[in-house]
């Protein structure tokens, strides 16, 4: 606990807690202490990095070769340590981003305690703490209000409604809004996880692994390699220990070394050990760039989900909206109106023109295009009646926007503040009095019909806007008694609810409608029947510059967006008309209310709605989980903690900068600075990464395929395995590791399309099973051909596994080329530049002793080149023969 706080604050006669009751509180487990972590500890992210299927299996296999002694290859095991490493740094550095975002304990809370204000952290507050809640602060604990000046409190965090709302006494507040304006002190009656926020979000605090369909296929295929691995590797062996004697004579020559190390090399290369790693590799660039454009990518495999969106739910407040309100203009009833963006109307600038945004009756008395006289008074009574001590938000944006105009505060003889019970304010001036209120609750106390003045209100609001109403009464010198004449209430406004008047103020005495009772009266300031509408003030929600062309962006690429608010519908669906979510076709709004319970109904109301108010946050969820019913990938923007439940449920859940902490949890995706705009960023690289790696996966899989194919036929033929581990590191390091990394990088807008594992096998096939019969093929008939020896001679088997390799180097140029196309410009170059390499490789002599090349002289050159003559004529063969039977099987399977 710090010192006594030095901010001055009204004084109370609440003495709150005792030091000692607090530090009871606290013992007793009764304190606002809640776990804040925001994303997975340290160990988890660890655990689930480091205990994979793939690293399983690489490392088994790496002990296998390390016991035979044979260290150069094991060389493969290296992948582990660098596929691991990526993923935790990557999701380390998401976590301590995450974590430093956290709003909630940013700054100290104000309690009473012994009589004291006290200054004390968000885990300081206890049970039934007197606290004290500013404005700009977000509420920490839930309570019940025990005096308030003018507390306004800004709860969209809570139900996704943007209006708001003032609190009295007694009224229950919060924790998770946010004070816009006022103060209040409040009685602390729930804290920790029993608030509202914390049981609300306790349910989104499940970590949910993103489910990524590259790593599905991935995993498919690991999965089926391991069931086929393990056998094989068992058959691997026996086959290569018979090669050589039997298990007698290899273990007493110590042959069986070479045994384990041939079987390793039939199993790594199964393994596409480089496909996951560039997986890895390629989702971490891909958060790193976002992360410079602001966008923090908190799961690695969030970036691929953003490639398969097709199904965008927005929440309205935060999203297109900034949240804040802004003041458009004045329309004169039966004048000319004022705009935000008109001319300055000070009186020397009478006389200047009126820019296109004002809006003017057609019996406007007023010279066209200059700001007439009535018009200038208007603006300066609405300015005033909104210059209070505490003006709501509303009150704030229209001071701002007729500041920009030139207006300041004018001569006020006495005022009533604005109250949420009466709905309306006003103020008395040398030339009457003002009134400024909700339209429907100020006409209803006029006399005469004001229905079609209510029509145009109605318009404005199902616009978009938020509409208020300027009246004037000439008179001055009217009693405050009576009432309103329709609706009235009987409200005791104390000063706690509103801002204590000057004593100039009070001097001039109670004018209807105007003026603020005293102490001693039991009297209601109420409206003057008399008095007449003057204009209507529109205010509306700021817009993002950003939000039309971003969704713009959208449609083209397919993605159907959605607003999902908690707010009136109407008015919703005017803010989307506005930002053209639909494009040229008006959007079909709908309350949620009248949304049916049954997920599949619910499912085929939304394929024809577009925009959604008074949804509740378990109505969110209810949509996205329709939304998967009909087998949409999902993605969802939201900041409040009303939107932690859907955003879990989600696909992909997209949270912004200034969300709520809970909310920043249980997101994927984060906008760091809130911009709505980095989103085609965000999709565009998710389908880079996607689209590139099914190119990539491809590569690799022919690998898996050869590998597999060629290790059945040693094991069925009894021969020894025609090359070794650190064959295939080197050749696959050249033509499939890193050119397939660059490949990966290269630009790539293509669409996701479902079936990536389907096409990618079917990719494969063709150039695997050319290649292990190529491989195969050599292995059975060149030492006949060569007279070479391989059960006997380690020098002939080194021949034939040098051979081997070449032939599996220049078949697996062969597929680089065919997963480049076209070849033209730098792709070409790309499979040249690595071809040329290979090559060189084996002129370097410590790259040929270390991965065990040879260069082929004399006869053995001869040899090769007739081999990899044949394999070339087998690779064009299978390109055409292994599709065709793979639709004569499909076309059998499914008679």
């Amino acid at each position: 606990m710090s010192a006594t706080a030095t901010v001055t604050m009204p004084h109370v006669p609440e003495q709150g807690l005792t030091a000692a009751e607090a530090a009871q509180r606290v013992a007793d487990g009764r304190s606002n202490a809640v776990k804040t972590s925001t994303s997975r500890s340290l160990a988890d992210i660890v655990r689930a990095n480091v205990f994979t299927l793939f690293n399983g299996i690489i490392f088994a296999a790496m002990m296998l070769v390390l016991i035979t002694g044979s260290w150069k290859d094991s060389v493969f095991g290296f992948v582990i340590i660098i596929n691991t490493g990526i993923g935790i740094v990557t999701e380390l550095k998401a976590k301590r981003t995450l974590d430093r975002l956290s709003i909630l304990v940013a700054s100290d809370f104000l309690v009473r305690r012994d009589g004291e204000n006290v200054a004390v952290p968000h885990s300081g507050i206890v049970m039934d703490d007197l606290l004290w809640i500013r404005s700009g602060e977000q509420v920490p604990a839930d309570g019940l209000i025990v005096r308030t000046w003018g507390l306004e409190l800004d709860e969209s965090m809570l139900t996704g409604e943007s209006r708001t709302v003032r609190h009295g006494v007694g009224e229950q507040i919060r924790s998770g809004a946010t004070a816009v304006s006022g103060m209040a002190l409040v009685r602390v009656n729930a804290v920790g996880a029993h608030s509202y926020a914390a049981t609300l979000t306790a349910q989104a605090k499940v970590y949910k692994k993103t489910v990524s369909d590259l790593n599905k296929g991935i995993n498919t295929i690991l999965k089926f390699m391991t069931f086929l691995v393990v056998p094989l590797c068992v058959l691997l062996i026996l086959s290569q220990i018979h090669t050589v004697g039997g298990w007698h004579a290899a273990l007493a020559t110590g042959e069986w070394r070479q045994a384990v190390v041939s079987a390793v090399a039939g199993v790594v290369g199964m393994i596409p050990e480089g496909l996951v790693l560039l997986t890895s590799l390629n989702f971490a660039l891909a958060a790193i760039r976002l992360a410079r454009k602001n966008t923090l990518v908190q799961e690695l495999e969030s970036v691929e989900t953003l490639a398969r969106v097709d199904a965008l739910n927005l929440d309205k407040t935060g999203t297109i909206t900034d949240g804040g309100i802004a003041f458009d203009r004045i329309i004169l009833l039966g004048g000319a109106g004022l705009g935000a963006g008109d001319a300055h109307a000070s009186d020397s600038q009478s006389d200047e023109r009126i820019d296109g945004r004002i809006d003017s009756r057609p019996d406007a008395d007023a010279e066209s295009g200059k700001v007439p006289e009535s018009l200038r008074a208007a603006a300066q009574a609405l300015y005033d009646c909104c210059n209070e001590e505490q003006p709501n938000g509303t009150g704030q944006a229209v001071l701002a926007g007729l500041g920009e105009r030139g207006y300041a505060p004018g001569e006020v003889i006495s005022r009533v503040p604005f109250s949420s019970s009466r709905k309306w304010s006003s103020v008395a001036k040398s030339d009457g009095i003002w009134i400024m209120g909700a339209p429907e609750v100020i006409l209803s106390a006029l006399d005469g019909d004001y229905a079609d003045i209510l029509r145009e209100v109605n318009a404005y609001a199902d616009d978009g806007n938020r509409v208020l109403l300027l009246a004037r009464s000439a008179s001055g010198q009217h009693s405050s008694r009576g009432g309103l004449r329709k609706g009235a209430e009987s409200v005791d406004e104390t000063e706690q609810d509103s801002a204590p008047l000057p004593e100039r103020s009070r001097r001039h005495g109670r004018l209807r409608g105007a003026v603020e009772k005293d102490e001693s009266s039991a009297d209601i300031p109420q409206l003057d029947p008399t008095a007449a509408p003057v204009a209507l003030v529109l205010c509306a929600e700021r817009i993002r510059p950003d939000a039309e062309a971003t969704l713009a962006w959208f449609r083209e690429q397919g993605v159907r967006c959605r607003v999902i608010s908690g707010d009136n519908p109407v008015t919703v669906g005017a803010i989307a008309r506005k930002v053209r979510l639909t494009g040229d076709r008006e959007p079909v709004a709908m309350d949620a209310r009248e949304l049916p319970d049954d997920i599949d109904e619910l499912a085929r109301v939304l394929e024809h709605v577009d925009v959604l108010g008074r949804v509740l946050p378990d109505q969110k969820k209810a949509i996205v989980q329709a939304l998967h019913a009909r087998h949409h990938v999902v993605a969802m923007t939201g900041d409040g903690v009303n939107d932690a439940l859907a955003l879990k449920e989600a696909d992909l859940g997209i949270a912004m900068g200034n969300a709520a902490p809970a909310t920043k949890a249980v997101a994927q995706v984060m906008l760091v600075d809130s911009k709505f705009s980095h989103l085609p960023d965000v999709v565009a690289r998710g389908r880079q990464v996607m689209a590139n790696m099914e190119r990539v996966a491809s590569l690799f899989l022919v690998k898996t395929v050869y590998s597999a194919l060629i290790s059945l036929g040693v094991v069925l033929t009894q021969i020894p395995y025609p090359y070794l581990p650190r064959h295939i590191t080197y050749i696959g390091a050249l033509t499939i590791g890193m050119p397939a990394f660059i490949l990966a990088l290269a630009p790539n807008t293509r669409r996701y399309i479902p079936g990536f594992l389907k096409r990618v096998v079917s990719f494969a096939l063709p150039g695997g099973v050319a290649t292990a019969l190529s491989v195969l093929l050599a292995a059975w008939f060149l030492p006949g051909i060569m007279g070479w020896n391989v059960v006997d001679s380690p020098a002939d088997l080194s021949a034939l596994r040098a051979t081997s390799a070449i032939i599996l180097f220049v078949m697996g140029v062969f597929v680089l080329a065919r997963v480049a196309r076209p070849l033209n410009g730098w792709r070409g170059a790309l499979v040249a530049v690595f071809a040329a390499a290979g090559v060189i490789g084996m002129f370097i002599p410590f790259v040929a002793r270390f991965f065990a090349l040879i260069l082929p002289t004399g006869t053995m050159l001869v040899a090769t080149l007739i081999a990899l003559a044949g394999s070339a004529a087998i690779f064009a063969l299978c390109l055409w023969l292994v599709p065709l039977a793979g639709r004569v099987v499909s076309r059998l399977l499914r008679q």
